[in-house]
């Protein structure tokens, strides 16, 4: 999704390799280790196929096509759509079976300053359940919507995530990398580009 790969670290807190995926990043995997990433308004959705231990997460900023409600980005208002897609299709390439998956979504706070006529937490939150709603995969668990960033470790071997709500201001990092990655969208739906998912790490 993202043209920069995954950045892989071993966390010491939890003594295992783990995969950090930023905003317009997925990641799939099994065996040992986690899938980690820090959300504000944007949402984050594990899939896990119970059987084979297959497990996956991405990172959107923005939701799905949403024709009654027009997007000021036009065409990249298809991005958690396209997010949503390309996770599942890696999954099932793995080995998964899509009738299997289940899910647990996370993210959306209200953290975006100065767009309060346009929640994207709110509306990522919203898309991500009507579009599992429709795929026939049940969510499992919820953490949505508020106004606390959070930090997820999701580990494919057992399905299990691990979350952590965390502090923010005006200044935060995770602010100021959603604004910037907010604005980037805008340009490129403006240049009618969506490269920005093109590329699986």
């Amino acid at each position: 999704m993202e043209h920069t790969a995954p950045v892989r670290y071993f966390d010491r807190d939890l003594q295992i390799d783990t995969v950090k995926i930023l905003p317009g990043q997925y990641y799939t995997a099994t065996g040992s280790g986690s899938i980690s990433t820090v959300l504000g308004s944007c949402v984050s959705t594990c899939l896990w196929d119970p059987v084979r231990c297959i497990g996956g997460m991405n990172h959107f900023m923005l939701p799905g096509d949403n024709r009654a409600t027009p997007s000021p980005w036009g065409v990249s208002a298809r991005f958690g759509v396209y997010a949503m897609e390309v996770l599942i299709n890696e999954m099932i390439h793995l080995g998964a079976d899509r009738k299997r998956l289940v899910a647990k979504v996370f993210g959306g706070a209200h953290v975006l300053k100065g767009f309060e006529t346009l929640d994207v937490g709110a509306r990522n939150s919203e898309f991500v359940l009507n579009f599992l709603k429709e795929e026939g995969i049940q969510v499992l668990a919820q953490d949505l919507l508020g106004t606390s960033p959070r930090k997820l470790h999701f580990f494919p071997a057992t399905g299990k995530v691990q979350m952590k709500r965390l502090q923010i201001n005006a200044d935060a990092a995770i602010h100021r990398r959603e604004r910037e990655y907010l604005a980037q969208l805008a340009r490129e739906a403006e240049g009618g580009e969506i490269e920005i998912f093109s590329a699986a790490p």
